[in-house]
């Protein structure tokens, strides 16, 4: 029997496109660690000679796609505040809330503008995992309408890396014949991945990690629950990402980094009681597990990318935790960097991989422990 198409409305839609509890881009206001970027686009807007295609690239949750809002809003609704109709060059990308057009920019209802995204497939009333070849055919068809309300048509691709090959051909073709008073605003967290035609068409503008003090302060206005103690934990752990510090927050990641280094501390023999414990935590199914499971995937990669790097480099970071204090020099002694490497390329294969083949997730943490452990012999 065929299965009816779901129907969802349009609050269970941004739900299920924004699932966090913080502000999504298209809403939020504030951009904070990237002055530089917001005045090279001003510069460039108020120049007259405005690139029709801007990349921005750098890891994600640093605020990438805010900044691509920003921009979007200031063009479609802003610039009444300098330059065209104020007689002077306007001196940021801030919008007032009241500002002709600002509330349908952030109900992404405005008519020039169209957000390309991955979208709700009706049949499962889930979230595609790529975005749509079709989706982007009415991209292009929108790219060619005369702007209703101003002197710009302003479309925003996040995330770009998301894109399928026919999907990526699709925007390559509007990039190669690119319509007047337009600009596409792509978002990408691995740039590397695009075509090179694709990145060749588009204005780089590369965004940085955010400082740690800058983690913590957002930390603060957008999860003021967090001790202040542990913010500065949460902020190193994201490596400059305030997306990631507030799901590392929110999925209780400090606690479970903690349990992960006191195993790790263990090795070479591996205190296999302890390490039972710690692998039953993900033998769960639900959120909740689903959220540790993810913080896992990310807290193991980092600390095994910390011990190479500071094996590359000397020195030794704080540690998080206390039973971290010496561990990563003591487990560099007992094995050279290129099998600490191998053994990282395995683990990062198993935990990454448990979901996409079903594996047991128990079986994967305990696979990927013992995997360091043979590291060592």
């Amino acid at each position: 029997m065929a299965r009816g198409k779901a129907s969802v409305d349009a609050s269970e839609l941004e739900k299920l496109e924004w699932p966090y509890d913080w502000p999504p881009p298209w809403r939020s206001n504030r951009l904070l660690g990237h002055e530089a970027a917001e005045k090279t686009m001003l510069a460039a807007h108020e120049s007259g000679r405005l690139h029709h295609a801007w990349l921005m690239a750098g890891p994600r949750g640093i605020g990438k796609a805010t900044l691509a809002w920003r921009f979007a809003r200031f063009l479609l609704c802003g610039q009444q505040q300098g330059g065209l109709f104020g007689g002077g060059a306007a001196e940021g990308l801030d919008v007032p809330a009241d500002a002709p057009g600002r509330s349908l920019v952030d109900a992404r209802s405005h008519p020039d503008l169209f957000h390309l995204r991955r979208t709700l497939n009706p049949d499962t009333g889930r979230m595609r995992a790529e975005i749509a070849v079709d989706d982007v055919r009415e991209l292009g068809a929108f790219m060619h309408m005369t702007p209703a309300m101003g002197q710009w048509r302003v479309a925003i691709v996040d995330s770009a890396d998301e894109m399928n090959r026919n999907s990526a051909n699709a925007v390559l073709k509007i990039l190669e014949e690119p319509p007047p008073n337009a600009v596409l605003l792509m978002v990408a967290h691995a740039p590397g991945r695009l075509l090179p035609t694709i990145r060749s068409r588009c204005r780089r503008l590369s965004l940085q990690p955010l400082a740690d003090d800058i983690v913590v302060r957002l930390l603060g206005d957008y999860a003021p629950e967090v001790k202040e103690q542990e913010r500065a934990a949460l902020a190193r752990l994201a490596e400059g990402s305030i997306g990631r510090a507030l799901e590392l927050a929110g999925a209780g990641s400090l606690e479970l980094y903690g349990e992960m280094v006191s195993v790790l501390a263990t090795l070479p023999e591996l205190d296999m009681a302890r390490l039972h414990g710690f692998a039953e935590r993900f033998a769960r199914r639900g959120e909740e597990a689903n959220a540790a499971w993810r913080s896992l995937n990310y807290l193991f990669d980092g600390w095994l990318k910390g011990l190479a790097r500071q094996s590359a480099l000397g020195g030794e970071a704080a540690p998080v935790v206390p039973a971290e204090r010496g561990l990563h020099a003591r487990l560099l002694a007992a094995a050279s960097l290129d099998r600490w490497i191998v053994a990282w390329e395995k683990a990062a294969e198993l935990l990454s991989g448990a979901d996409r083949v079903n594996l047991d997730r128990k079986q994967t943490v305990l696979g990927s422990f013992l995997v360091l452990q043979s590291a060592m012999r």
